[in-house]
């Protein structure tokens, strides 16, 4: 439910407007060299604040709970906390009439009975993105020489952020993007096919990210506009480097030493500003209702930085598993 991983094996918990939001990591290796120092870059990047993100800022600064010994990991399980100070729970408070289109509210109300915390999200938000970031820092550090890098490739389909953002301005209204993440350094032969494929746990741990709708390897779903003589990778030495890169560096579920290439589809932000009819569950009826509050114009800007961290700390736990990784560094 709220864990993922095998050997390096990630626990997240907390609610947007609860007290903190935090992690577990149980699994990670001994002796690695770990402070404040080393998540302040990543948790910047995910902050809000800036042009088409919430005006909500965290100082986010991480509190260590247990795992670190004179600044290096123990071998123990890691315990992370974030606290939440910047929060208006009374912006939720008052819609709390209708749930919101596109969000959990209403299958989460169904699903606990009403008991959930409805303040932002819950644990729903995606306030706790910044735990997947803070697991990523971790594990970028024991990927060594693998580099993982996202960036944005366009925003309601516009290659020109701020054209795509100002297309949504203009609507008044949230747009949607595309990212895209490449791996440089992998080796052959993580994965685990059928159900553990490489492909297989990078999706798993990518739909963990809010907003997410839709994922594709190498040429994705334009492979099926492809001849196979056309999309097949000649092999062109015995390190396994091909000629072309249509795969996206995995055949077969394992990976084959070319570079990691994927990209995922984000959504708009469901709490639009623009007016929507939805049903207001306290009069059974459907009504006219817009969202308030503080939310991102374009969630796929702060995705970059999650999406590289999940796809480390899938990585991380994969070459564990090679037993790449020691258990002491």
């Amino acid at each position: 439910m709220n864990s993922f991983g095998r050997i390096f094996r990630i626990h997240i918990f907390g609610e947007s407007h609860g007290e903190s939001v935090g992690l577990t990591i149980d699994g990670c290796p001994a002796g690695l060299s770990l402070s404040v120092e080393d998540f302040l870059a990543d948790i910047e990047r995910r902050k809000g604040g800036a042009k088409g993100t919430t005006p909500r800022k965290e100082d986010d600064l991480p509190i260590f709970k247990s795992g670190l010994f004179n600044n290096k990991t123990t071998g123990a399980p890691i315990t992370i906390l974030f606290e939440n100070n910047n929060t208006r729970s009374t912006d939720y408070a008052k819609q709390r009439s209708f749930p919101r289109p596109g969000h959990a509210d209403f299958v989460a109300s169904k699903k606990y009975g009403g008991h959930e915390d409805y303040r932002g999200g819950g644990h729903f938000s995606g306030r706790l993105t910044v735990c997947l970031v803070a697991a990523g820092v971790i594990a970028k550090k024991l990927l060594g020489q693998v580099k993982v890098e996202s960036k944005i490739l366009e925003i309601g389909g516009e290659p020109d952020i701020e054209k795509g953002l100002q297309k949504a301005i203009d609507a008044k209204d949230t747009i949607g993007g595309i990212v895209e993440c490449r791996v440089a350094g992998l080796p052959i032969g993580l994965g685990e096919p059928f159900f553990d494929s490489a492909e297989s746990v990078i999706s798993h741990a990518v739909f963990a990210i809010p907003a997410v709708r839709g994922i594709e390897f190498g040429t994705g779903f334009e492979a099926a506009r492809m001849f196979g003589s056309v999309h097949n990778d000649a092999i062109e030495n015995a390190a396994g480097k091909t000629v072309t890169n249509h795969a996206g560096g995995i055949v077969g579920g394992i990976t084959n030493g070319n570079e990691l290439v994927f990209r995922i589809a984000i959504k708009p932000t469901s709490s639009t500003p623009k007016e929507q009819q939805t049903l207001n569950w306290e009069t059974g009826e459907v009504d006219t209702f817009s969202v308030k509050g503080r939310h991102d114009l374009c969630i796929a800007l702060r995705v970059p930085v999650v999406l590289e961290a999940v796809t480390a700390f899938v990585l991380a736990d994969l070459l564990m598993l090679e037993n790449r990784i020691n258990r002491i560094v």
